[in-house]
């Protein structure tokens, strides 16, 4: 018998082309972390004005939706190298004009903007890429995995570090440092991926918008790709609400504010470890069959809030409900093997800029709640509301699983690919 071939997290590491990924990730995300807090201290000394540093935050959710939806197509269009490359230079040089002195605090948040309308195309392009390295098997999954991860840690250390950083220089300084993670970022992508062919033909005569939108319309008409996009976004607007309610919540039981801190990274501690341990300790088939009974119960720790819990029972609740994110390995396997590659730059485009916006909605659905009744009561709710929502979800994906003859037969493939091929128009 041939040799196992090594699994876990450590045979992804053995890929030369994933490590390079790997380290512009962690260059990027330091660089998006200095620059959210940089510019709010930026924007709050110019203004003295606490909506404005608020909305400098702000904006770098709000062009999400947008630059998903009418640049998706420049994922697909150009070679994947060549997009991620320019999507940090263009970065790299919003950042930079932040630094100039005579940068006004409107020209700051268009710049801040920009980022953020590019940051969709540049993360859906990456994690197309990553199929491209790293193939569409667990491997992938296990990259995915490894960059959520990073992300979640950001959470937790990027933060307080960025808190340092701004005691020891001006704000402007510290955006300088943006441009140089970018750049870092720009020159490891540069030199240490493989050039590969556009998976288009360059929206064969459609123009950008065109293709985008082509895109995105054969994302949401395909029921099966549906559904799983669906799957990514409806917990995602759920499970935001104790993050977002926990100062008001910590003020409701009578706690002080270093009660916030501690709710605020319950749930990422939970997410980091529900990865590792679905990463590490479970094989893909594994993966798969956990998906539908996890990501049913995934939300219901939130309804623990319905008891008004004090400090180590609502902790409690945020870590299983992070830790209950496992099931989101085996639902990137079924992603993946669902969407046909002439389309997967677009689809994880739309996929990563939707995630986004969704956590936006249920941030301020949950502020809005809150404003008529007790925020213990608004987040037990989310659980509940979101639970249902979920299962609704579980049991449409199981019956397109059904009808389209499980994730990977040959002829369900061809012609999920062929009917792909006739809404896109190639």
């Amino acid at each position: 018998m041939p040799p196992m071939p090594p699994s876990g997290y450590g045979a992804v590491f053995r890929v030369r082309e994933f490590r390079a990924v790997f380290a512009a990730h962690l260059a990027s995300l330091l660089g998006v972390v200095v620059c959210e807090i940089s510019l709010t201290v930026l924007v709050y000394d110019f203004t003295g004005s606490p909506l404005m540093s608020a909305l400098a935050f702000a904006v770098g959710f709000l062009p999400y939706l947008l630059g998903g939806t009418l640049l998706a197509g420049v994922a697909d269009r150009y070679p994947a190298r060549r997009v991620l490359v320019v999507c940090d230079l263009i970065c790299a040089g919003c950042a930079a004009l932040m630094v100039l002195p005579a940068t006004p605090v409107a020209a700051l948040l268009a710049l801040r903007c920009a980022v953020a309308a590019v940051s969709p195309v540049f993360n859906g392009t990456r994690i197309a890429t990553l199929a491209d390295i790293l193939g569409d098997g667990d491997l992938f999954v296990l990259g995915r995995s490894l960059l959520r991860i990073v992300s979640q840690s950001a959470l937790l250390v990027g933060f307080g570090a960025g808190g340092v950083l701004l005691a020891l220089m001006p704000a402007r300084a510290a955006i300088g440092i943006t441009v140089v993670t970018f750049l870092g970022s720009a020159v490891v992508l540069r030199l240490g991926t493989r050039r590969r062919p556009a998976r288009g033909n360059r929206g064969g005569g459609a123009t950008l918008l065109g293709d985008s939108l082509a895109g995105a319309r054969a994302v949401f008409a395909h029921r099966r790709i549906r559904a799983l996009m669906l799957m990514f976004w409806v917990p995602p607007m759920f499970v935001v609400a104790p993050e977002a309610l926990a100062a008001p919540y910590a003020d409701q039981i009578g706690v002080g504010t270093a009660a916030v801190g501690l709710l605020m990274c319950a749930m990422p501690v939970g997410h980091i470890a529900g990865e590792i341990w679905a990463g590490s300790a479970l094989g893909p088939r594994t993966r798969e069959r956990i998906v539908v009974p996890v990501a049913a119960v995934c939300l219901l720790p939130l309804a623990l809030y319905a008891v008004r819990p004090g400090v180590p029972l609502a902790l409690l609740a945020l870590v299983l409900t992070g830790l209950a994110s496992a099931y989101t390995l085996g639902l990137d396997q079924w992603f993946v093997k669902a969407v046909p590659e002439v389309l997967r730059g677009r689809a994880m485009t739309v996929m990563t800029a939707g995630m986004m916006t969704v956590q936006g909605v249920g941030m301020a659905a949950a502020g809005a709640a809150a404003e008529f009744f007790p925020v213990h009561q608004v987040v037990a709710c989310f659980g509940v509301v979101g639970t249902a929502s979920v299962l609704v979800l579980l049991a449409e994906i199981r019956r397109t699983e059904v009808r389209e003859g499980g994730s990977g037969g040959s002829k369900a493939t061809e012609a999920r690919d062929g009917d792909v091929r006739d809404m896109t128009g190639r």
